[in-house]
């Protein structure tokens, strides 16, 4: 023992940990743009309560995310393009969004990745049905992931960096592989960071657009020529600028912000 630094123990680095910090290494595009934003849910947080007090049900929140996700991409879907090595892009006409998902192993919780495939087909209703379900479900093997990558991230150092490579190198030849396992473009939710102060978190996405949702907090805003006190949540945007420019980038913010301020898709919910 290191007499230096007092008492200290050591422990293993679980399997599923040890899967992600490899998995992350895949990510980063090399040219990113972020945004920063600050979006009004006022009025979604309220149609939410308002649905639970009429049902008892808790609508999930990262469900309406997807889903105005979903159909802010789908006005103009080249923004999810994928490179194809150096004179191509693969282009989706489906928006899967690639998310994580939490659920219960035993007494603990664990998370999962999850694709909402053609979530830009699917009401909120259903994101959410779809959401639900698969949180109450029994893990699958691998945390859902195929026994081959599974095992590509698991092997030993350094092996596991020369699986990185070939798979960065093939995904680059061949992006399906990437898109099928984890969508067109993602989200990750990390809003527990905020406790209840402002914060944007910035998270390593191997998708050409990403969204990082970060805490919601209390703020002054400026409405029909009033102060009121608002919620705001705070969103980073990342795009990969190899793929996307300014202009359908700002088009694309825009879109995404009008539909979560207005509450798109809440109100069809319906009631259980």
């Amino acid at each position: 023992m290191n007499e230096k630094i007092g008492p200290y123990h050591i422990v293993d680095l679980s399997p599923g940990r040890r899967v992600w910090v490899n998995t992350l290494d895949l990510s980063w595009p090399a040219h990113t743009i972020y945004g920063l934003l600050e979006v009004d849910v006022t009025i979604a947080r309220r149609l939410i309560a308002e649905h639970k007090a009429r049902t008892g049900e808790t609508l999930s929140f990262a469900g309406f995310l997807t889903f105005c996700l979903a159909h802010a991409v789908d006005e103009d879907k080249s923004i999810q393009a994928h490179r194809k090595g150096e004179k191509h892009l693969v282009l989706v006409d489906d928006v899967n969004v690639g998310l994580m998902v939490e659920r219960k192993v035993g007494e603990k919780t664990a998370l999962m990745g999850y694709v909402v495939r053609a979530a830009n087909h699917k009401t909120c209703r259903e994101i959410h049905d779809e959401i639900r379900k698969v949180q109450s479900e029994p893990v699958p093997p691998g945390r859902g992931m195929p026994n081959w990558f599974r095992s590509a991230m698991l092997l030993p150092w350094p092996l596991s960096r020369l699986a990185i490579v070939l798979l960065r190198m093939n995904s680059r030849r061949d992006p399906t592989i990437v898109v099928s396992m984890g969508g067109t473009v993602d989200i990750t939710s990390v809003g527990m960071f905020g406790g209840g102060h402002s914060g944007w978190p910035l998270t390593p996405t191997f998708h050409p657009v990403g969204l990082a949702v970060g805490s919601i907090t209390w703020k002054p805003a400026v409405v029909e020529g009033r102060i009121e006190p608002r919620e705001i949540l705070n969103l980073t945007v990342t795009f990969d600028h190899d793929i996307v420019d300014g202009g359908p980038a700002t088009r694309f913010v825009r879109c995404l912000v009008e539909l979560i301020e207005s509450g798109y898709g809440l109100c069809e919910t319906g009631d259980r």
